[in-house]
């Protein structure tokens, strides 16, 4: 029996907690239900668990009782092997349009980031890892993090001490996010260096004088100003930019006004700022700052403009993607997984732990059996879907990480 094969024989429980996490989703740090199927999943299980204070964290270390031999490539002298895994745990605020049995039953609230799939792997592979405690040369770290859809969890649970949950550094760290339309079924990507972007906020407020809707004359308009933040932030982000690297500028969100015929005093927006390069990201937020008040100046208006610093870029350790590469093409076959050319512009908070401990983050395609994954709803999409079938390979995948890791450096 492999453990590929350990898995698939979880299948049936592994389905049954993911479509209950799904049915029951929360949002941001204080995921009071997530946390307790969490342990109710984890219970009957040797694990010496914690759970967080500023967040419904768990972390949750089994200690493995294999014995230690030579130390391997990227071990540190005098301790044993610590590996860690991480699972998200938040959904996000979109009202579920997909038809399926086990839809959320949280009005406006939904897993449309696979967060679910996510955690019912790690619970599968606690499984896994636990069959087989008894040779397992070190301790493995089981992460449940709440608040990664912008709440910064990971930074939370790393500064509650995940990273030392076993009383020692952890040596690695992995985690996977399923994608429901990057790659096939089944199909796992990654790539080494910079695989996801930094993620930043851009906040302006622009005040003016508010007045009659046939009269501007006799006010300061902040609307026609804003829309032109809104349109030239494109255009300054093309010109800071070089035509090879990475900078984008997305507003999701504008506000003014309360009727047709009156003209607001202030006006307000938001922008997600993508870059994977510091010296890009510090140059366009410097750009942006400039042109926002810039243009307010030139309408009479004032501007009060805040580039807030969120995520880091996602950087895979190359050593650690050697690694996971090699493993997962035994574990899963001959052309299952694939090494991305270019990173996502997307964002992380898994970031931050492998910024502190070499680490990988793959990527595993799960779109909706007879979907297209090439033309299928995207991750955040009210319809997005995912496929209860990868869940036995999430599982394995973490759990085959974990095992071989810890035995290539205990050696």
């Amino acid at each position: 029996m492999t453990v590929a094969d350990d898995a698939l024989a979880l299948t049936d429980d592994l389905v049954r907690l993911r479509h209950r996490l799904h049915r029951q989703p929360e949002i941001g740090l204080d995921l009071p239900r997530t946390q307790a199927t969490v342990l109710e999943a984890l219970s009957g299980l040797d694990l010496e668990i914690t759970t967080g204070k500023a967040l419904s964290s768990v972390t949750a270390v089994l200690r493995g009782e294999g014995t230690v031999g030579r130390r391997g490539p990227g071990a540190k002298p005098g301790r044993r092997p610590v590996v860690l895994l991480r699972a998200d745990m938040d959904a996000l605020p979109v009202h579920e349009e997909l038809d399926v049995p086990y839809r959320s039953e949280v009005d406006g609230v939904m897993h449309a980031c696979g967060h679910d799939l996510h955690v019912t792997s790690l619970v599968g592979a606690a499984h896994l890892l636990a069959a087989q405690r008894d040779s397992l040369p070190g301790d493995v770290v089981l992460m449940f993090q709440p608040g990664e859809e912008g709440w910064d969890g990971a930074g939370l649970m790393i500064s509650e001490g995940v990273l030392d949950a076993a009383g020692r550094r952890a040596d690695a760290a992995y985690a996977l996010h399923v994608m429901s339309g990057l790659a096939p079924q089944g199909q796992v990507l990654s790539r080494p260096g910079p695989l996801l972007a930094a993620s930043d906020g851009l906040f302006v407020t622009l005040h003016g004088r508010g007045g009659h809707g046939s009269a501007p004359h006799n006010a300061a308009d902040p609307v026609p100003a804003i829309g032109e933040i809104v349109m030239g932030a494109q255009a300054v982000a093309g010109r800071v930019v070089g035509p090879f690297q990475t900078g984008l500028v997305t507003f999701g969100k504008v506000k003014a006004g309360t009727r047709r015929n009156i003209i607001p005093a202030t006006a307000y927006a938001e922008a997600t700022i993508r870059t994977v390069d510091p010296a890009v990201r510090e140059k366009l937020r410097d750009a942006l700052v400039r042109y926002c008040e810039g243009v307010a100046a030139a309408h009479g208006l004032t501007a009060e403009v805040r580039f807030e610093p969120e995520y880091p870029v996602t950087v895979n350790d190359a050593g650690e993607f050697a690694f996971v590469r090699e493993t997962l093409t035994e574990l899963l076959g001959e052309g299952r997984f694939g090494e991305m050319p270019d990173p996502i512009a997307g964002a992380e908070d898994f970031s931050r732990v492998i910024a502190e401990v070499p680490g990988v983050m793959v990527f595993l395609g799960a779109a909706l059996e007879g979907r297209d994954w090439q033309t299928a709803p995207d991750n955040h999409s009210a319809l997005a879907g995912f496929d209860d079938a990868v869940l036995p390979s999430g599982a394995a995948l973490l759990a085959a990480l974990a095992e071989r890791r810890l035995t290539q450096l205990a050696g």
